[in-house]
């Protein structure tokens, strides 16, 4: 039978496990609202992410719980800062997908201003490197934690690449601001994505190694 510090610890998992999956199913439905012109499946993303809010709740709440009634030692202090800063960060991740699916509503009553190209790479990046870096915290693989952070940059690349063009649309013809200024807006989201990925793998590299990366700008003096 499992003690029941175990059982709490293995909720706290199951409920980030959740939390992660529903986050992940509203970037992709989002991004689908948006490139397949969708209002109804944008209105869907927007009304799901109260539920990724409540599971952000529940997670801080057994944390504390736990932490009040079972004097964690060290490894278990780490789990229990990691499981709350990973929890935050797929809510804001959640957020970011609210975003996108109102921006795509707004799109969808106006002419597609451009194919959409850079952005569905720029959320494919971003998806990829949340899913790795759940399937690091899964697996306690700090070596894919440490690889999912020198991804961000190229996401941040194609992100000022597209702001340039789109500023280049908008200069050139001041009917597609607006239309522009949505794209830019979809696109910092992903580049935002991909940062709270970026800050989960860092939590996920604490967690098992027990050292804090979070300011180490140069990723060659990342501890190994």
């Amino acid at each position: 039978m499992p003690h029941p510090f175990e059982t709490q610890l293995a909720q706290i998992r199951e409920t980030m496990l959740m939390m992660s999956s529903l986050t992940d199913r509203n970037l992709s439905q989002a991004m689908k609202a948006l490139v397949d012109r969708d209002d109804k499946l944008a209105e869907l993303v927007e009304k799901e992410d109260t539920e990724i809010d409540q599971l952000e709740i529940n997670v801080d709440e057994m944390v504390i719980a736990y932490m009040a009634t079972r004097a964690p030692v060290a490894t278990d202090c780490r789990f229990m800062l990691a499981a709350s800063k990973i929890s935050s960060n797929l809510e804001r991740i959640g957020d970011q997908a609210t975003t996108i699916a109102r921006r795509a509503r707004d799109l969808n009553k106006e002419p597609l201003l451009k194919p959409l190209i850079d952005i569905p790479i720029m959320a494919e990046m971003a998806q990829e490197m949340l899913r790795d870096s759940i399937a690091a915290f899964v697996d306690a693989n700090v070596e894919l934690a440490h690889e999912i952070i020198t991804r961000d940059s190229t996401v941040d690349d194609i992100n000022r690449q597209l702001a340039r063009e789109l500023t280049t649309y908008m200069m050139e013809d001041p009917k597609t601001i607006t239309r522009a200024l949505n794209l830019m807006l979809i696109a910092k989201c992903l580049e935002r994505v991909a940062d709270h990925a970026s800050n989960i793998a860092e939590d996920v590299f604490y967690l098992y190694r027990g050292q804090d990366i979070r300011h180490q700008h140069k990723l060659d003096r990342f501890p190994k």
